[in-house]
């Protein structure tokens, strides 16, 4: 699969069909669902789910497939699609031709005073080779052997001590930074270098627009 790094927390994946997960108001939404077959959501917070954005690509594509957890669906339900799918954790699914299975259930907590949402990990696979995009979670998938992790790197719920032993814990074979739209070129010299040193795996930050294999 080809996976396009967009700014923040939107990736963008392509083989046999066209995924794209969590385009978000910080990233470059127009470019990530252009020809998109469908679209995860991890959970509601702009930062993940641009309500515009995604309402302007299911103009250009009625049949747009939507998947999210079921605490969504009042946030998608009016964008007129004709495939919105609520998945709970443990659902297991094709999208855009790949298998993907969904994780964890929960947000990461914010605050104890602030009220948890629903989240969802996706663990997307072409049959080649897999990836993991946890949301706003330290959610690791249980007893799956993961390739590409998509690690947080910065939030308000995130510190890097609990970044860099979630990464140890899914012990994938490489990271890149996911969820790093708020840090300036400083800061990523701090966490980069963190995690480079003690993430336990080949880590990397991409810049916004980049494609891997």
């Amino acid at each position: 699969m080809r996976i396009t790094k967009f700014t923040h927390s939107c990736l963008r994946l392509e083989g046999d069909g066209v995924l794209v997960v969590d385009p978000g108001v910080f990233s470059e939404t127009s470019e990530a669902l252009t020809g998109a077959d469908a679209v995860l959501i991890t959970h509601e917070h702009p930062d993940h789910l641009d309500v515009e954005a995604l309402g302007e690509a299911v103009k250009q594509r009625p049949d747009l497939r939507i998947v999210v957890h079921p605490e969504v669906l009042p946030k998608v339900e009016s964008l007129g699609a004709e495939s919105i799918t609520a998945v709970e954790p443990g659902a297991e699914f094709t999208a855009a031709g790949f298998t993907v299975r969904a994780f964890g259930g929960q947000h990461a907590i914010i605050h104890p005073d602030i009220p948890r949402i629903a989240n969802l990990g996706y663990l997307i696979s072409d049959g080649s080779g897999n990836l993991y995009h946890p949301g706003d979670s330290y959610f690791a998938p249980e007893g799956e052997a993961v390739e590409t992790l998509f690690v947080p790197l910065h939030a308000p719920w995130a510190k890097i001590s609990e970044t860099i032993d979630f990464t140890r814990t899914v012990r994938p074979e490489r990271a890149f930074a996911l969820h790093d739209g708020l840090l300036n070129d400083i800061a990523f010299g701090v966490y980069n270098g963190q995690m480079e040193r003690l993430s336990g795996t080949s880590y990397a930050r991409l810049t916004p627009g980049s494609t891997i294999g």
